[in-house]
């Protein structure tokens, strides 16, 4: 699995219109009006790559395995989400269950669809929904506050450190900033990451914008923008309606002739799933042979081992060594052979960092 990304934002702004192109279903019911989507849909989709298709054509593979990545449609949220207003505190658990969220906002008029704050402004939006989650955050924090501090007073060593971060955290919260303008400690991590804190989700903005906007976006998806950029946020400009068709056509030179007709060179979710991987520092490695080309999603920073892991449990537990090679050497050598003739194949130990575009080989003995 590549990540696990929530779309979160005011009802009918375009998230389950957008939750249906990107995963070419019609399992969330896209309706103009509040709460149409009540339980979170959830959709995956394979990670489009033009390297596995090299790949698998030089090791004439039989098939060829995506990586993929999950979406989570989640209802609307509204002002006073909070304190449970609308359906605010289911939605909010929704939120709190995924890695990342994608922050759909309204970059477009239309009068035949409402808002429901009465006009569009996506920047206003932006800031009612973090407002909520950062005020759902305080109220967490606040009640293990008086927890942490009770067993402090009784010399609990590790209620005095999560109330070393705690603190600070609170002190953000309640100067408006949210949690994920904490900087931790490499001791402080795990603590933080125990907290479960809304805020401290990186996102992703998603402005959604009218057709004839689509390829160089609008007013408000400059807003968007930079807003985005003061946050240190990725941001990217879709039009809903368009993917939404696209995800109609089936035969993919159709679906590359409609996009070029609007002045677009790639499909929506392509953005989506590049600022995704930017979001969570997200690489891919691959595994390649005669029966398959597979493609693989780990963190940055992943070593060889727990990577192995990801392919099987079995090849961690007794991982000896991983033979590797760029995944553009072995399509210019034609292969792993020709890779292993010219010395482009590499023997890494346990210390190794994997890299993005790495093919491993593992060995492994149990």
């Amino acid at each position: 699995m590549g990540f696990n990304c929530g779309i979160v934002g005011l009802p009918n702004v375009g998230k389950s219109t957008l939750f249906n192109a990107l995963t070419s279903t019609a399992a969330a019911a896209a309706a103009n009006y509040p709460f149409c989507t009540i339980e979170p849909n959830i959709g995956r989709v394979a990670v489009p790559d033009e390297r596995l298709a090299a790949l698998a054509r030089t090791a004439k593979s039989e098939k060829i395995v995506p990586t993929q990545l999950e979406f989570v449609d989640i209802a609307g949220l509204v002002r006073g989400a909070s304190r449970g207003e609308g359906l605010g505190n289911e939605f909010l658990g929704h939120i709190r269950a995924v890695d990342a969220i994608a922050h759909v906002l309204r970059c477009f008029e239309d009068g035949n669809v409402s808002h429901v704050e009465g006009s569009v402004d996506p920047v206003r939006d932006a800031e009612t929904v973090e407002t909520e989650l950062m005020l759902a955050d305080l109220e967490s924090l606040e009640r293990r506050l008086v927890a942490a501090q009770k067993r402090a007073r009784g010399n609990d060593k590790e209620a005095k450190a999560e109330l070393a971060v705690i603190e600070p955290l609170l002190a953000l919260l309640r100067a408006g900033k949210p949690a994920r303008s904490y900087a931790p400690s490499a001791e402080e991590k795990p603590i933080l990451k125990s907290l479960q804190l809304l805020t401290t989700k990186p996102v992703l903005y998603v402005a959604n914008v009218e057709e004839a906007a689509a390829a160089s976006g609008n007013a408000r998806a400059k807003a968007v923008a930079e807003y985005a950029r003061t946050r240190g946020a990725e941001w990217v400009v879709i039009s809903a309606a368009i993917e939404a068709e696209v995800a109609q056509l089936a035969d993919a030179a159709e679906k590359r002739a409609f996009l070029a007709s609007l002045g677009l060179a790639e499909a929506g979710l392509d953005r989506v799933i590049r600022a995704g991987y930017r979001l969570l520092d997200l690489i891919t490695f691959f595994t390649v042979g005669p029966k398959e080309t597979h493609a693989w999603t780990v963190p940055q920073g992943t070593k060889a081992p727990q990577a192995a892991g990801v392919i099987h449990s079995d090849f961690e537990k007794g991982f000896i060594r991983a033979e590797v090679i760029d995944c553009a050497d072995f399509v210019a050598a034609g292969g792993e052979t020709g890779a292993k003739d010219t010395g482009k194949m590499r023997l890494e130990g346990a210390d190794y960092v994997i890299r993005d575009g790495d093919i491993l080989y593992v060995r492994f003995n149990l």
